[in-house]
């Protein structure tokens, strides 16, 4: 049997990496509505990998349209085990630079999207563990490899989710920076919760392009600023997933990959038809 695809989520640049093979765009359908894009499969490193443009090729959905339960109930239909996130953020502190990495191991929630953040409901419940939001594993060998690959990167932090599409105002860029936060962005929180639920490891390669506002001897965030840094770090990013691949497992064994093991709280003869049918992926191994 075939060792579990790898997942990358990011900007649509990402997947024009040397070494990308056997390329095939493939049409998910979910019971959740549409996912971003078409999925990219193909061959990266000697492992099957399949990539989602986050925001849609050419960038056409905003953060609050993304349909997290769409994407990562078909990464989970695809056979995906590992996701690695990478995404644009806001620097809340002034040792993380702008084109610095960081491999965020928290979140803190500042979205009112509960609901989309969960594939459970409809008569089944479910409360998964979240205190590590980020699978650590994942997250340690993303930091390997990113030294491995000279990036100017920084171990841990935590990631506020806002909504957005507008930046933060300064009063809110100056609390979540007095408040000790370390990156702001609008887009992990919603994959990191469905990834945990659908048992996929998941971690978060934040890169920095601005300081948010709150450091008045810096611009203020623009997207032309946020733009040219994510050009300028694409090159690195490429490289890391590259180096990252290979060491992971042929097998999905991580405490993540059992996370519903112990949280589905509802009578398994309690269980909807057509919920049980819709939530397959995720909780098959469960039926």
């Amino acid at each position: 049997m075939s060792s579990p695809r790898i997942g990358i989520i990011g900007g649509s640049g990402l997947y024009h990496i040397e070494g990308f093979t056997r390329q095939k765009w493939v049409k998910v359908k979910t019971p959740f509505g549409a996912p971003s894009d078409d999925f990219l499969t193909g061959e990266l490193s000697g492992r099957e990998v399949v990539f989602l443009p986050r925001h849609g090729r050419g960038h056409r959905i905003l953060p609050t349209e993304l349909n997290h339960r769409a994407n990562i109930w078909a990464m989970k239909q695809l056979g995906v085990a590992w996701i690695i996130s990478a995404s644009a953020v806001g620097s809340l502190q002034a040792k993380y630079k702008p084109c610095d990495f960081v491999l965020v191991d928290q979140f803190f929630d500042r979205t009112k999207r509960d609901l989309e953040h969960t594939f459970f409901g409809k008569g089944i419940v479910a409360h998964i563990a979240f205190a590590d939001p980020v699978c650590e594993e994942l997250r340690l060998l993303l930091l390997k490899s990113a030294k491995a690959c000279k990036a100017r990167v920084h171990n841990g932090g935590t990631y506020v989710n806002m909504e957005g599409p507008a930046f933060s105002t300064r009063a809110e860029s100056v609390f979540n920076h007095q408040a000790g936060f370390d990156v702001v962005g609008m887009t992990n929180l919603g994959e990191a919760k469905c990834a945990r639920e659908a048992e996929i490891a998941y971690a978060t390669m934040a890169m920095v392009t601005d300081y948010d506002c709150w450091k008045v001897d810096e611009a203020h965030v623009t997207v032309e600023m946020v733009i040219e840094n994510l050009k300028r770090n694409a090159a690195t990013a490429k490289a890391i997933i590259s180096h990252v691949i290979p060491q992971l497992p042929a097998q999905a064994d991580w405490p993540c990959h059992q996370a519903l093991k112990n949280s589905i709280m509802t009578e398994k003869s309690l269980w909807p038809a057509a919920t049980k049918r819709a939530l397959k992926p995720i909780i098959g191994k469960y039926l």
